[in-house]
């Protein structure tokens, strides 16, 4: 079986993901991504609702507590508790700037990051099988004492992703450990593990994303992005 068959399968399979329309994640993030935004660097106790096929996130609790934040590809929302639109970012994208400085300036670059950051999370390893993703397999990994195969995967414009082409690890079991890619001038890897299973699909609960070093090796501090998911729920 191909690397991308025996993931997917791992994290719930490619039927049982098909069934599916809509998530909720309850959650929380931190890091020196968000340091220019206060809240002491952290969200706590955050709502994502979004679509299982269509890169779309509904946000509760990332702004203040009467505001919901909304992503889609092409516009970034702010509304009120009536559904009222209070701002909005029409064509939204990131400015690539130093990633660990001024990437995330402001609340609707928050939105738009943690929208596709956290779409993609749920998507992953579903959204490599889209005939319009190209994947091929690498040479394996050596991570301390694991073996990990990878994929390398280049995504279409249309499809709102990290970078244009990323590299992602399996370990044996086929349950994804991490992504590498390119941010500006920036090498990241984004590590995740604690996979527990929701509604029969296996999701990473905890997730970190470093600096990679020119070498190859992480830095660790400072940690750009923690990603704690509490619960989850797909319908």
């Amino acid at each position: 079986m191909a690397l991308l068959d025996e993931a997917i399968e791992a994290h719930g399979g490619l039927a049982r993901w098909n069934q599916l329309r809509r998530f909720t994640l309850h959650f929380s993030i931190a890091g020196a991504l968000l340091s220019r935004l206060g809240r002491a660097d952290r969200r706590k106790d955050l709502i994502a609702e979004g679509s299982i096929h269509q890169p779309s996130v509904r946000f509760s609790g990332l702004m203040d507590a009467d505001t919901f934040g909304s992503f889609q590809p092409d516009v970034v929302t702010i509304e009120n508790l009536d559904g009222e639109t209070i701002r909005s970012w029409r064509n939204p994208s990131l400015r690539h700037a130093e990633a660990t400085a001024d990437l995330l300036e402001d609340e609707m670059q928050l939105i738009f990051f943690c929208g596709f950051s956290i779409w993609n999370y749920v998507a992953t390893p579903f959204v490599l099988s889209r005939p319009d993703v190209a994947v091929e397999e690498l040479a394996p990994w050596s991570e301390g004492a694991q073996s990990w195969r990878r994929l390398r995967a280049a995504f279409p414009p249309q499809l709102t992703a990290y970078a244009p082409e990323q590299v992602f690890y399996f370990d044996e079991s086929g349950l994804q450990q991490r992504t590498d890619h390119r941010l500006g001038d920036t090498s990241i890897a984004h590590f995740s593990w604690a996979h527990q299973s929701f509604c029969d699909i296996v999701v990473p609960t905890l997730r970190r994303s470093q600096v990679l070093n020119a070498d190859g090796t992480v830095r660790t501090r400072p940690v750009l992005l923690d990603v704690e998911i509490f619960d989850a729920a797909f319908e």
